[in-house]
């Protein structure tokens, strides 16, 4: 199998679709919730809204239901998009009552060092409660889906650019 035809290119129209069910789960807070309440990837596979978003995706071409299933579950913890800022930076953030960045260097370093999505799923929703249920959306869902070592680097130079001295 061509390892090309199962990633999907994930570009404009996939994030705005994505972004637009984000969107939706504040019509629909109860699908919000039950997608709150999973403590694992594949417990959202189980949830409607879930496969709405399969659904959406569907005519764009293929994907992988476990990394959309993370994306899914993470999303669903965020109340505001940032769409000016990558989620690596706000993590590095400071607040005006902080004088330190919103995540500290030593868990940002633990989180980057996970090799899979599915042992970054309740690290991620932690990382979101941290910056006040915020991100960038778009930016989230790109990066849980293509979790690797570029991926991680690009994180770590956008947490680093934002961070106080003395978390670097």
């Amino acid at each position: 199998m061509d390892p090309q035809k199962t990633v999907p290119n994930f570009g404009k129209k996939e994030t705005s679709i994505i972004t637009a069910w984000w969107e939706s789960l504040a019509a629909i807070p109860g699908d919000r919730a039950r997608l709150r309440r999973c403590r694992t990837p594949a417990q959202v596979c189980f949830e409607p809204a879930f496969h709405r978003l399969i659904t959406a995706l569907g005519p764009v071409g293929e994907k992988s239901p476990d990394r959309i299933a993370v994306i899914a579950g993470v999303l669903s913890h965020v109340r505001t998009d940032i769409p000016s800022k990558k989620f690596a930076a706000l993590m590095g953030s400071t607040t005006e009552k902080l004088k330190k960045a919103r995540v500290s260097g030593l868990r940002f370093r633990r989180l980057i060092q996970y090799p899979d999505r599915e042992g970054l799923y309740l690290p991620l929703i932690r990382m979101v409660h941290l910056v006040d249920d915020s991100a960038n959306v778009a930016d989230l869902a790109g990066s849980i889906y293509w979790w690797n070592e570029r991926t991680k680097k690009d994180w770590a130079f956008a947490y680093y650019s934002t961070a106080p001295n003395d978390e670097v």
